[in-house]
């Protein structure tokens, strides 16, 4: 037989329209309260009409996830966005609702699929999880006041658009420092993107911790296109760099790809640092020295934050100090030249 609502607020000692409150998440019940019913709705496999509440309300009762476009092997590869992904399926699960995908190849198309889920009313709101320059999907959020939250931060109206964001120059700071530790004073910074806002902020902390130590700094190497690839030796030859810091862990293993093709060995060369200490951090000798960062906490809190929006309580953009802990591994070594 079917469970009823009825059946719920009998079992738990309640009237129906307090099980009818716990289903539509009012204000007006403790969490303590929400928190039986739901574990005695789970217990009698009570699946509330979804449905019927929504058109009531005039909610999805979803959420979308916008990965950037996947336009690389890299991108579509990287473990980031599945953590991201999971965090959010977690939270939004607590909230009851449920999420959906928007993904594409090309910045055009990603904007298609967003817009249409947009205006089918798919979805109540949307979690970001890329920050960029000119991004033509932020802009359209942002103009047509759809809810959203930014995983990172955003590249302009950072007074008006809620976000959650790491201290991305801290970090490159601080891995800047570790290899200044070691000896190393001739460090490059490289990546293979050049307009997120997180290359940005991870190079300016890079030149926080040179500048800092009176030491130099140098432009980014910014490997975006086939031919930049040409000229990395001529780089190193030229800055007698002997340490490089690296966006993230799945170029950081270009990196050292592209340095023994030359001729370099990694770390007796040349040492490395990255961030995020994903899975391929360990796939492949020399593992690399990465800075692990709790990405698990963006998706939750940028969960969250949207929810705030949609049931009109009061939001602000939060920046966090995420706990982070650097992993030595094998890719940095102490600079023979240090003394």
């Amino acid at each position: 037989m079917t469970v009823t609502v009825k059946d719920v607020a009998k079992k738990a000692g309640v009237s129906p329209s307090t099980v009818s409150r716990v289903i539509n998440d009012h204000p007006s019940i403790s969490v303590e309260t929400k928190k039986k019913i739901r574990h005695i709705m789970d217990d009698m496999g009570y699946f509330p009409n979804v449905t019927a509440r929504n058109l009531g309300k005039q909610r999805a009762n979803s959420l979308g996830v916008i990965l950037p476009p996947l336009d690389s092997n890299d991108r579509i590869g990287n473990p980031l966005y599945l953590e991201l992904i999971n965090a959010v399926n977690e939270t939004a699960h607590e909230f009851r609702v449920t999420t959906a995908v928007a993904s594409a190849k090309t910045a055009e198309d990603l904007l298609e699929n967003v817009i249409r889920m947009h205006r089918q009313k798919q979805v109540d709101g949307f979690i970001l999880t890329y920050s960029e320059k000119d991004d033509p999907i932020a802009q359209y959020l942002f103009e047509n006041k759809v809810p959203f939250t930014l995983i990172g931060r955003p590249a302009e109206k950072e007074s008006e658009i809620i976000y959650v964001d790491n201290d991305n120059q801290l970090l490159g700071k601080q891995a800047t420092e570790f290899l200044l530790e070691k000896g190393h004073k001739n460090i490059l910074f490289a990546s293979n993107v050049n307009q997120q806002i997180i290359f940005f902020e991870r190079y300016f902390g890079y030149q926080e911790a040179l500048m800092l130590a009176n030491l130099p700094t140098h432009p980014p190497i910014t490997l975006t296109q086939p031919e930049d690839y040409a000229a990395f030796p001529e780089i190193i030859e030229g800055t007698q760099a002997t340490a490089l810091v690296v966006i993230d862990d799945i170029f950081a293993l270009r990196m050292i790809q592209l340095a023994n093709l030359y001729g370099y060995q990694v770390p007796d060369d040349l040492s490395i640092i990255s961030f995020n200490n994903s899975i391929f951090a360990t796939l492949v000798h020399p593992y690399l020295t990465t800075i692990d960062i709790d990405i698990s906490d963006l998706g939750r809190l940028g969960t969250q934050k949207l929810m705030e929006q949609i049931e009109k309580q009061p939001s602000n953009g939060v920046q966090l100090v995420v706990p982070h802990q650097l992993i030595q591994r094998e890719t940095v070594i102490e600079n023979p030249k240090k003394h």
